[in-house]
């Protein structure tokens, strides 16, 4: 067969079935392709090439990928993003990215000095640590989400952003106004947001969009604000970014810092490290000595930040929620189950961004393993992988490996409003998280742990520092060791074996959800902290 069409996946999906004569290619295959030299044997092979993007104006390298999927072709090359918007690359479009890239070129010297330079001046001034600031609860509180991370449906980041979000004004006297790079599912509609987008500019330089979006950042948050009074800023951390400092200063307000753990530990250990990195671990220095408030969501998090020379007193360890009115065992399930034939099965459930420290692949293969042993399982058991993600791959290859594909149904990234129906169409519902891979403690605290146990159902999870701390074994799941598919297949066989077993530790686990990790009480922690650390 002739192949017609080549699909280069660069983030974003494919919203239908590619057609016959098409083949579908990661855009890490281009870069393979140029390492290895094949690439010189598919040069202006291919009648259509489509590179496929989450945003059209946001995506990275738009000058490579449009090269790339540009060379490849002999007669139409396209660019479309999820909301369907197309980019036809032809000689045209290639001479106006490569201007803007030289553009930039010209301007990374400039950027890079005077981030120096404000960078080291903050630093020593933020060594110091400053009087107590005063806060106004009765003043508008600001939330800046910063991260140039775009087209999120789902995933733990978009679990807390709105659990706070939506829950801050039950204990301040104005709604909070929210000024994000994108929009966020399940904020509530009531809100004023800003959706601050940055401009097209050094999307070509591998970590240098973060640094340059911090000017554009603030100059756009104080037109959104205006004149208005504000009580405290409160961000979420992101890399490259001291938005919430320089308000915080200028106005003189209270400082909330939500710290989910280093980003440049994650680049090291998760991804490959960040060019510019010391101007990176400056900034996030003066993101921590300037906050008056650090919320993190683990105790590791905490002690690793002491041992930087963080102030312990104003660290606040406050471990995920969820909002136990939408995740529920009165949530209904059924739809899900017929529109995967699950109607009769017994549903072992994962959901996630399928991230190197979920255990996503570790659960395939304790999935794989357990029906090889047990060949009686196979007819009523089912394992259904809700989301999308890095670790994909292992996934379906421990799935092969073990001939469980009918078994197993893979449903892609789901929308967050929908994933209570899709847990509750489980009966068992796994954390199979894993040790983080430099021998540190496991800092997370994974949001599907939460939402787990609100829903009453039997859990089986890892027991890892925290998942360890907010679960108890044979109290509310059933604790199996971290990274062991042998342990997780005894987990998962005896949660299959014993309905009332896990139909306890389902009803323990949301009376615990309820009763102390819901997203309310999580906001109620963080002002109560401010309130703490503030003059009022």
């Amino acid at each position: 067969m002739s192949v017609r069409e080549i699909i280069i996946i660069k983030g974003g999906e494919l919203r239908e079935k590619p057609p016959a004569d098409a083949v579908v290619y990661s855009v890490l295959s281009l870069k393979q392709w140029l390492v290895t030299g094949e690439l010189l044997k598919h040069l202006f092979r291919y009648p259509t090439v489509r590179a496929l993007v989450v945003q059209f104006e946001h995506h990275t390298k738009p000058l490579f990928t449009a090269v790339g999927a540009w060379i490849l072709s002999r007669k139409e090359t396209i660019i479309e993003d999820a909301s369907g918007l197309k980019q036809r690359v032809d000689f045209g479009y290639i001479c106006t990215r490569s201007r803007i890239y030289l553009r930039d070129l010209a301007a990374k010297g400039g950027l890079l000095r005077r981030l120096k330079t404000e960078t080291e001046t903050l630093l020593r001034e933020t060594a110091t640590p400053h009087p107590p600031r005063r806060l106004n609860l009765s003043a508008t509180p600001v939330y800046l989400r910063t991260d140039l991370v775009f087209g999120l449906k789902a995933g733990g980041s978009v679990g807390h952003i709105a659990g706070v979000l939506n829950n801050l004004d039950c204990f301040t006297g104005a709604k909070p106004v929210f000024i994000s790079t994108d929009r966020i599912p399940t904020t509530r509609e009531d809100l004023e947001k800003h959706i601050l987008q940055p401009v097209d500019a050094f999307r070509d330089f591998i970590n240098l969009q973060e640094l340059a979006f911090n000017d554009d950042f603030i100059g756009r948050a104080r037109e959104a604000i205006g004149n208005r009074e504000v009580g405290f800023v409160y961000q979420r951390y992101s890399m490259g970014n001291f938005s919430g400092v320089r308000l915080s200063r200028e106005r003189k307000i209270p400082f909330v810092l939500e710290y989910n753990g280093s980003e440049i530990w994650v680049a090291r250990n998760w991804g490959r490290q960040l060019n510019h990195e010391k101007l990176y671990m400056d900034i996030e220095m003066i993101n921590l000595q300037s906050a008056d408030v650090i919320v993190v969501i683990s105790t590791p998090l905490k002690e690793e930040l002491v041992s930087r020379g963080i102030d312990a007193e104003k660290i606040l360890v406050n471990p995920n929620g969820v909002d136990p009115a939408k995740y529920s065992p009165d949530v209904d399930g059924s739809a899900v189950r017929e529109r995967y034939k699950l109607q009769g099965k017994t549903v072992i459930g994962f959901i996630g961004t399928f991230g190197k420290w979920h255990g996503a692949e570790v659960l395939a293969e304790a999935f794989g393993k357990m029906l090889q042993a047990h060949p009686e399982l196979r007819e009523n058991v089912r394992l259904l992988m809700i989301g999308d993600g890095m670790t994909m791959p292992q996934v379906k290859e421990a799935l092969a490996k073990y001939n469980v594909g009918e078994a197993c149904i893979l449903t892609g990234t789901v929308p967050q409003q929908e994933g209570p129906a899709h847990l509750s169409a489980c009966d068992i519902l796994a954390s199979p998280h894993v040790p983080n891979p430099d021998g540190t403690k496991f800092f997370g605290s994974p949001t599907k742990l939460f939402e787990y146990m609100a829903m009453g159902k039997g859990i089986v999870a890892s027991k890892l520092d925290q998942i360890g701390d907010v679960l108890a074994h044979d109290d509310t799941a059933f604790m199996v060791e971290p990274g062991k598919v042998d342990s997780l297949v005894a987990g998962m066989r005896a949660l299959i074996q014993d309905v009332p077993l896990r139909e306890r530790l389902g009803r323990s686990a949301r009376e615990a959800a309820v009763a102390k990790f819901s997203w309310k009480e999580h906001t109620r922690r963080i002002v109560d902290k401010l309130k703490e650390r503030s003059v009022q």
